[in-house]
């Protein structure tokens, strides 16, 4: 009976670990990258025109748009993301009326702590920097204009839920500072705090 038993709980603790191991066996590798859709929802703050009048009058339109990150990991809890995409266009409203349009670019690099990092579900946490590069400017038929960068605060949360020992699905939010000044005739008339949040969802594919 002893050896029954002793045979049964070997048995069943290596078909434990069995299971266990193609999880467990993607953390040896410390690279992961993944493509998502991010849904963009702006914040639409602005200060009042000429410091008059009423405020959050100038708005940034929502997109859906690609990304593409990798991470490195440090260790199985800590990692680096960089946050890719390619020059996005938004168009610019003043009182719900289209008055131009600009591109951006915004990578953002995040230090991020992750939970339970060998098992099924992988929830984490990130803080960093956004860089966004804003250019092709066109608003009031030229007549305003908008800073060509900004550089803000970056935070987010997400879950990583591992299919096999390579492919995962990820779940993930943040809030990142995008803020400009809006110049006309080269005098500051309002400040236009774009701040999105950007939620996605994406496939992962850890080497």
């Amino acid at each position: 009976m002893k050896r029954t038993t002793l045979s049964l709980l070997s048995a069943t603790l290596a078909t434990v670990f069995s299971a266990a191991a193609p999880v467990a066996s993607a953390q040896d590798s410390p690279w992961l990258v993944r493509a998502r859709a991010v849904h963009l929802s702006p914040a639409d703050k602005s200060a009042p025109i000429g410091g008059v009048g009423a405020a959050d009058r100038l708005t940034v339109e929502s997109r859906t748009i690609p990304e593409f990150d990798i991470s490195y990991f440090f260790s199985p809890n800590l990692a680096a993301e960089l946050v890719l995409t390619v020059p996005q266009k938004h168009d610019v409203m003043l009182d719900g009326a289209r008055i131009g349009s600009f591109r951006h670019l915004p990578p953002t690099l995040l230090a991020q702590y992750r939970f339970d990092p060998v098992g099924q579900f992988t929830p984490y946490l990130g803080a960093g920097l956004n860089y966004t590069r804003i250019s092709s400017v066109h608003l009031l038929d030229g007549a305003a204009d908008l800073d060509n960068h900004s550089v803000g605060l970056a935070l987010q949360a997400g879950v990583d839920v591992a299919i096999d020992r390579h492919w995962s699905i990820n779940v993930d939010i943040k809030r990142v500072n995008i803020r400009s000044d809006v110049r006309l005739g080269g005098m500051v008339v309002s400040e236009v705090k774009v701040d999105p949040t950007l939620i996605a969802v994406g496939l992962g594919y850890r080497f």
